[in-house]
């Protein structure tokens, strides 16, 4: 039997940089990725998506829009694990804390370039290009 998780996330933009995290993912790797984590029980991915990034990079931020919902699948102890995350466009409003020094490894702003080169997860690798393609909200002449 599958096992369902969702997750919402934010993709928080300031001057053309992006806010990225250093976690260890499941196979003990140190990579770059947005901000997000899972919905508690009973939670909106909006405000799941809002809290996750304050937690994880000690940020409050602002909605700006929904970007888009990953879906794919990876496995966890052998068992097969079916993700669905969604993904906010976000403005930070005010530096509130630290990231969560239990499970980020360190946060920081990032330009798009930057941004590119750390990213290793293709479902942030899609997200940050929708985000730049004409139209996305990163592009130029775009929403940002």
């Amino acid at each position: 039997m599958n096992v369902r998780e969702y997750s919402a996330g934010g993709l928080v933009s300031r001057e053309g940089r992006l806010l990225l995290v250093r976690v260890c993912n499941l196979s003990g790797k140190k990579v770059w990725t947005f901000p997000k984590g899972h919905l508690e029980k009973g939670e909106k991915s909006r405000a799941a998506a809002l809290r996750e990034v304050e937690e994880e990079t000690g940020w409050r931020c602002r909605i700006l829009k929904p970007l888009m919902t990953a879906r794919y699948h990876f496995r966890r102890k052998g068992q097969l694990v079916a993700k669905r995350v969604k993904w906010y466009w976000m403005e930070p409003l005010e530096r509130v804390g630290l990231p969560d020094a239990e499970e980020i490894l360190a946060a920081r702003w990032a330009g798009l370039e930057a941004s590119r080169r750390l990213l290793r997860y293709p479902s942030d690798l899609d997200l940050l290009e929708r985000c730049l393609a004409p139209g996305g909200c990163l592009a130029p002449g775009g929403d940002a």
